[in-house]
C-alpha cells in the first residue's frame, strides 16, 4: 500500500504547486488502458485487507506475473516520459524478483510484523504463501528485492514492500508534481 501513499502525496504536493490538476491532462502518456488493466488484475487476484482473500484464486501466480508484463509494455511505449523511468525500474525489479520466485514476492516476517501484518505472518508460517507473498527464506531468489522494507503499523494501509515498490512510489509522486513539458514548435 505504499503505492496508495505515493498517490496522494503526489496530488496532493501536485495541487499545491500547480494549484489543482490541470496539469495532469497535458500529460501525454498512451496505452494507458495497459496500466488500468494490470491494476483490474491485481485487485482481482491480491488480498485487499488484513483478513481477506482474493476474487480470482485460480492461476495467480501467471495473472500476477502478466500484470507486471503490462506494467512494463505501458512504460516501454512511453519510454520518452522520463518520470516514467524511475517508475520502469521498480517494475522491472518487482517483475524480476516476482518471476524467478514462481509469481510470489519473498517477504520478510520481520517487515511485516513491523508494518503489523500479524495475519500475513501466521498464513505465511502455517502454508508458506499468502495472497501474492511467500515466505522468505534461503529457498527464494533475489531476497533483496522482495519485500524488505516497510511502513510502521500506526500509518493507515501499512504493509511491507519491497525496493522496487519504492522506486515505483518515487516515479509516481515524480510524475504527478512535474511540470509538463511545453510543446515544440
Amino acid at each position: 500500500m505504499v503505492l496508495l501513499w505515493a498517490l496522494l502525496l503526489g496530488l496532493v504536493i501536485g495541487l499545491i504547486r500547480h494549484r489543482g490538476l490541470a496539469h495532469l491532462a497535458k500529460l501525454k502518456l498512451r496505452a494507458s488502458g495497459l496500466v488500468l488493466l494490470a491494476v483490474l488484475i491485481q485487485i482481482l487476484i491480491l488480498p485487499l485487507g488484513q483478513n481477506a482473500t482474493p476474487i480470482v484464486t485460480w492461476g495467480m501466480e501467471y495473472w500476477h506475473i502478466a500484470s507486471y508484463m503490462l506494467l512494463l509494455l505501458f512504460a516501454v511505449i512511453n519510454y520518452r516520459e522520463r518520470a516514467l523511468w524511475p517508475m520502469a525500474l521498480g517494475m522491472l525489479s518487482n517483475f524480476i524478483v516476482i518471476t524467478v520466485n514462481g509469481g510470489h514476492m519473498p517477504a520478510s516476517l520481520d517487515a511485516l510484523r513491523a508494518a503489523g501484518r500479524i495475519a500475513t505472518v501466521e498464513r505465511l508460517l502455517t502454508d508458506g504463501v499468502s495472497g501474492n507473498v511467500m515466505l522468505m527464506s534461503e529457498q527464494t531468489r533475489l531476497n533483496f528485492l522482495g519485500d524488505i522494507l516497510w511502513l510502521p503499523s500506526w500509518v493507515p494501509f501499512a504493509n511491507a514492500f519491497s525496493i522496487g515498490d519504492l522506486l515505483l512510489g518515487a516515479g509516481v509522486i515524480w510524475l504527478l508534481v512535474k511540470r509538463p513539458s511545453s510543446p515544440t514548435s
